[in-house]
């Protein structure tokens, strides 16, 4: 009989934000809440948030000293192993931070490039991640050596002698270059798979991480595609065949956007990117029941048009209806109206009558709804095909 492994604990963790002038208090939270889901997927457990109001953050420790020795000092007291800031620090801020809090410190883009090399699974999104990895690391090497500083020259040694640092420097560009090179050739690869793609509407699903993409992108095409309650639980593009009654296309599931997600992977996953900048139509999944989705929005709209892909068609995808919530106002309540005392019936009237594209209200779980977006999608592709293949048009 095999014995069963003792549970690894978790990772403990303390998070850090700083709020601007652009940004209050309670987005900080609402940001910190969204770094603590992160900590979770990346298998660690954040127990304690702090944040300060500052004009922008110490340039040399992130937090004023004040706070940082509050920080130190529950670090200290409660074991703590990691610190997690949710912003991107310099290569001095985090050598300082360490210096002060004596621990492990990371900033959101390590922690987001260490949740993709967890997750990725192929050896194309392996050497996607692999390749942010480096570009992240090198210049952030400067410190890491600093028992080497005495280190003395001698024969066939130039001037003070090779540091480990430099060695490892050299060693570092020297993979990127062949992990770029290796890049390129797969992307030439994908590039012959798409063009192999003739004579069918390409769809994606779009939309930020953990919204249900994934989820739909089975329902529609009945395939089985992982779909889990994590952030970026898919990496890789998988592309189905599927068919609307006698109408055939091809259904992507891609990467989810996030915010500030770092620019080493938006240009690392450049060709699973590509699938989007060549597709006909955009389905942008959103999560409703999410209290901040029109940030959400925004967030992936913006990612979208960093890639050259926002003039694309779209349809929008409101997603777990059934998650939705509000909270009923007083006949006599006078303030104003917000989301959290918003119907979902005002809030349907609201996005359709405002946007440009058009609007779905769905659950994929309970699958409400759903017929009458497939009806509509069937429409929409079946023009798409009209325009883009006249000449190969199939019986309607």
């Amino acid at each position: 009989m095999s014995q069963k492994l003792p549970d690894i604990p978790l990772e403990q963790a303390v998070l850090l934000a700083v709020s601007t002038p652009s940004i209050s208090e309670e987005k900080t939270h609402e940001y910190l809440d969204e770094l603590a889901f992160l900590v979770d997927t990346a298998g660690g457990h954040a127990v304690k948030q702090f944040t300060q109001n500052l004009q922008y953050p110490d340039p040399r420790t992130y937090m004023g000293s004040g706070k940082m020795k509050e920080v130190a000092e529950y670090i200290h007291e409660n074991n703590i192993d990691l610190v997690v800031v949710d912003d991107e620090l310099s290569p001095s801020q985090q050598r300082n931070i360490e210096g002060v809090l004596g621990c492990k410190v990371m900033d959101r883009t390590h922690l987001i490039l260490d949740i993709f090399a967890k997750r990725a699974q192929t050896a194309h999104a392996k050497v996607q991640v692999e390749l942010a990895q480096y570009k992240y690391l090198l210049p952030r090497l400067t410190g890491m050596w600093t028992h080497l500083e005495k280190q003395r020259g001698g024969i066939g040694m130039r001037g003070p002698g090779e540091k480990e640092i430099e060695t490892d420097r050299r060693i570092i560009r020297q993979r990127i270059s062949l992990l770029e090179n290796k890049l390129k050739d797969i992307d030439r690869q994908k590039a012959t798979q798409r063009g192999h793609r003739d004579k069918f509407v390409r769809v994606a699903l779009v939309g930020y991480t953990n919204v249900g993409k994934s989820t739909i992108m089975n329902m529609l095409s009945n395939a089985e595609v992982f779909a889990e309650n994590k952030l970026f639980a898919t990496l890789d593009t998988t592309v189905r065949k599927v068919v609307f009654g006698n109408l055939p296309f091809l259904l992507s599931d891609t990467v989810g956007f996030i915010r500030k997600l770092p620019h080493g992977l938006v240009e690392s996953f450049k060709s699973t990117l590509d699938e989007i900048r060549e597709t006909d139509l955009l389905l942008h999944v959103v999560d409703i029941s999410h209290p901040d989705f029109e940030e959400q929005i925004a967030v992936v709209n913006q990612t979208l048009a960093e890639i050259n892909a926002s003039s694309k068609p779209m349809i929008i995808i409101f997603n777990k209806i059934d998650q939705y919530t509000w909270v009923e106002k007083e006949p006599d309540d006078l303030t104003p109206k917000t989301k959290e005392n918003t119907t979902l019936e005002e809030l349907k009237a609201t996005w359709m009558a405002k946007s440009s594209n058009k609007t779905f209200f769905i659950s994929a779980k309970t699958k409400e709804n759903v017929n009458e977006m497939k009806e509509e999608l069937y429409e929409e592709i079946k023009k798409l095909h009209i325009q883009i293949y006249p000449y190969n048009n199939f019986l309607y």
